[in-house]
């Protein structure tokens, strides 16, 4: 009977010595063993910059990244918490803070050429404060079959769903202030029906790309950008047209209507004397918002295995 045992014992360990030797290709070192699920803890910081009605290139307003200037992207920060099926498939939870702006001085050395945008004169700040659940997919991620290893370097695409709070503002006379309270294109007001207020909390969608890079058996870096479509044309509080001034009584106190009749025009500041008519173009309404992050992150890997740990069940086995 003892006979057995050990002969038991020893198939035993030959058939989880050969699997071990198996999947010591998967090894990221001779002392972690790569497991199917674990689990990512980061930090991620870099830029952030928006696409809005105001600033912009010379011309007309363009569409996504033709109007783009790179004067205007802010710090952002953020943490993620991310689940790793296989190196191939990742499901992460991030939160990311920063600062969008846009203001059409920028369009001083190209005045003449931006039919009145640079004229326009408006500027906007808005604090961003991001949650978002998105999907990585490494679909270049495949291993070498001479080898039999899986490469440290791997491209991605990244897309989701997250929700984001905006809050715009101005300054005037060295304060600066909230947007949206004074409803500067009539929102919420009678005589505009079809404007509504605007939501500071909101839905967006993302998608991007990425690269991630194996440092360590512990420890990945990425770089990535991802853009966020929205469903709202006044992260920058900037969408239609003029409306009439003397309507702001109507509907905020006094104190309040006397900043929204500076605030919704500010082209007399450029050109004295001028003022815009009721109605004239304000905004562009036929495309929406947006923003985007080029983001470096650094994350360090948690519930990888020790290889230690499988040796010990393999020696406990021959023990029986």
């Amino acid at each position: 009977m003892l006979h057995l045992k050990s002969a038991l014992a020893l198939l035993i360990a030959i058939i989880t010595g050969n699997h071990l030797t198996a999947q010591r290709n998967n090894y990221y070192t001779d002392k972690y063993y790569e497991n199917a699920l674990v689990f990512e803890l980061g930090a991620t910081g870099g830029l952030i910059n928006a696409l809005t009605d105001l600033g912009g290139k010379k011309g007309t307003g363009k569409n996504f990244i033709k109007d783009l200037r790179w004067k205007t992207a802010k710090p952002a920060c953020g943490v993620y918490l991310l689940a790793n099926y296989a190196d191939k498939l990742c499901l992460r939870i991030e939160g990311i803070i920063g600062q969008v702006v846009g203001y059409d001085s920028i369009l001083k050395n190209v005045a003449t050429s931006t039919f009145g945008r640079y004229e326009r004169n408006l500027s906007f700040r808005s604090k961003i404060s991001e949650l978002h659940l998105a999907l990585e997919l490494h679909p270049l991620l495949f291993k070498n079959y001479l080898t039999n290893e899986m490469p440290l370097l791997s491209p991605y695409i990244a897309g989701g769903i997250g929700v984001y709070t905006f809050d715009p503002q101005a300054q005037l006379n060295g304060y600066w202030h909230r947007l949206q309270p004074l409803s500067l294109e009539g929102q919420g007001f009678t005589e505009y029906k079809n404007r509504k207020p605007y939501k500071l909390t909101q839905l967006n969608f993302i998608a991007g790309v990425g690269l991630r890079y194996q440092l360590s058996s512990l420890i990945t870096a990425r770089v990535e950008f991802v853009h966020r479509k929205l469903f709202t044309d006044y992260l920058d509080d900037v969408s239609t047209t003029y409306i009439d001034p003397s309507v702001f009584a109507h509907y905020l106190n006094p104190a309040k209507a006397a900043v929204a009749q500076k605030l919704y025009n500010r082209n007399a500041q450029i050109m004295p004397g001028t003022t815009a008519h009721i109605n004239e173009q304000r905004g562009d309404i036929k495309d929406n918002d947006a923003y985007f992050t080029i983001l470096f992150k650094l994350g360090i890997i948690l519930g990888r295995q020790k290889a230690w740990q499988n040796r010990n069940s393999r020696c406990n086995l021959v023990d029986l």
